[in-house]
């Protein structure tokens, strides 16, 4: 039997739904997308524990254990992959996640308003350009023999180089392309939060006559702390999920060694061999991963910062 203060909780939502039934009608179609898309096909994920037939079907098919996770810590593609994937995502959080905060902190210095809509269009653009053109952008600029990249390296005497051939050159490549598609969009979020800081802030700086610089690093950036370590927590959350359609366009069999991650392992297992158990266990151990990350960084921020996600 529920105890009056349930009750009464459930009286009150009854009367907050009638009164207020047209934002839950709003709310339906995104409480059924994600049912779904996201929370129905969860029931799939038991083939990472079954040796999956597409006759049989997933109910049908036989319970293996952690037999496909023990195939896939024993695997030296996989374990390459994870080692790629890691890599990658550590070089791009290091040199990627500080750039949309520094473009923000320009951008809000700078007085011009028309020299700042013009520059903040022309770095928002590359994020609404499709990753297929991206590719073929960044292809026709590394190209040996027609590519601006080695054109200019011609000028100097230089010998042309094939830089998406080359396993070393891939994460530069890779790494820098992100960075240009994504930074300026992702700007936008700090770009909110330094709106959100008090003008007497500043007002109060100028009146002691703190320079530009100093309002920068003593109000500007204290103030957006919050924002960043929140972005910060997201980012680590998706270490894992380096950019999968940007892998699959830029890499080749010549750059597996440096260029092939989880994601792009589990496209090939999964989709181009049908070996959908072994590739939904490596996709449930990226996912478990994902997970566990998100949780220590939360954690962590909330103990010395105050500042979290939840």
């Amino acid at each position: 039997m529920s105890s009056p203060s349930t009750s009464s909780k459930l009286e009150r939502f009854g009367e907050h739904m009638r009164r207020e039934w047209q934002l839950y009608v709003m709310l339906l179609p995104l409480v059924i997308w994600l049912f779904v898309f996201l929370y129905k096909p969860m029931y799939g994920l038991q083939i990472a524990f079954k040796d999956y037939s597409i006759f049989r079907g997933v109910s049908g098919s036989p319970w293996v254990g952690f037999e496909h996770f023990e195939r896939l810590f024993t695997n030296d593609q996989f374990l390459r992959a994870l080692k790629n994937t890691v890599v990658i995502s550590f070089y791009s959080l290091v040199f990627g996640f500080p750039m949309p905060i520094i473009l923000a902190l320009m951008f809000n210095e700078v007085l011009n308003r028309m020299f700042k809509k013009t520059s903040q269009t022309i770095v928002y653009l590359p994020h609404f350009i499709s990753s297929v053109i991206i590719a073929g952008i960044v292809i026709t600029a590394f190209s040996p023999s027609a590519g601006i990249v080695n054109t200019v390296m011609g000028w100097f005497g230089l010998e042309p180089i094939y830089f998406l051939t080359k396993p070393e050159w891939f994460r530069p490549i890779f790494i820098g392309t992100g960075i240009w598609q994504e930074s300026g969009f992702q700007s936008i979020v700090y770009l909110a939060a330094i709106a959100g800081v008090s003008p007497t802030l500043y007002e109060s700086a100028v009146v002691d006559g703190a320079s530009r610089w100093q309002m920068m690093w003593k109000i500007t950036i204290p103030s957006i702390l919050p924002t960043i370590i929140i972005m910060l927590i997201i980012r680590i959350g998706n270490i894992l999920e380096v950019s999968f359609e940007m892998v699959i366009l830029l890499y080749q069999p010549a750059t597996y060694e440096t260029a092939d991650v989880v994601n792009s392992y589990i496209f090939r297992q999964g989709i181009q061999a049908g070996q959908y158990d072994f590739a939904a266990a490596a996709g449930l151990f990226n996912a478990v991963i994902a997970f566990a990350l998100v949780m220590a960084a939360n954690t962590i921020s909330k103990r010395y910062s105050r500042t979290s996600l939840w």
